[in-house]
């Protein structure tokens, strides 16, 4: 069973290259709310979506003090094509061991079309301004779920 966080927990550390190729880590966020959300696949429908919410309300989520973080097991390269493509302004990091999904408890066991299969489970994640989790939503839809964490979070 795949360990899941709460509130309260301190969030994973972590370090992962961005689209070009940059380190980023939680660390750089300290003193500042942080949304770090996992999707599968940059450039599939749901994930598209997904990235384009948080694109589209970025502004408000910035001047609510909330920065974003997209991580999934893609590599830089296929990052930057999907950043560039979509225009999204935020950091899209690359997890390709999938040490930091799994430290989140976004990688493992999950049903899809009625059949258990192991992979990326969709989930979004609020780290307070000192490393802790503030929200752990686990199992989250690609559509509409930037309007339902606005309403969790009175944004």
């Amino acid at each position: 069973m795949t360990t899941r966080l709460q509130p309260g927990d301190t969030a994973p550390s972590f370090t992962l290259l961005d689209a070009d190729e940059k380190e980023v880590s939680l660390a750089d966020y300290r003193g500042r709310r942080v949304v770090v959300y996992f999707y599968p696949a940059a450039s599939t429908p749901g994930c598209t979506k997904q990235a384009c919410d948080f694109r589209d309300n970025l502004a408000e989520l910035n001047d609510a003090g909330l920065d974003v973080v997209g991580i999934s097991p893609d590599k830089p390269a296929k990052l930057a094509k999907f950043r560039d493509k979509e225009g999204l302004t935020f950091p899209l990091l690359s997890d390709p061991d999938r040490a930091t999904l799994e430290a989140y408890g976004a990688f493992g066991e999950k049903k899809m079309y009625g059949k258990t299969v192991t992979g990326v489970i969709r989930s979004t994640f609020v780290i307070d301004a000192e490393g802790k989790v503030e929200e752990a939503q686990y199992n989250v839809r690609a559509t509409g779920h930037v309007a339902k964490l606005r309403k969790d979070l009175a944004v």
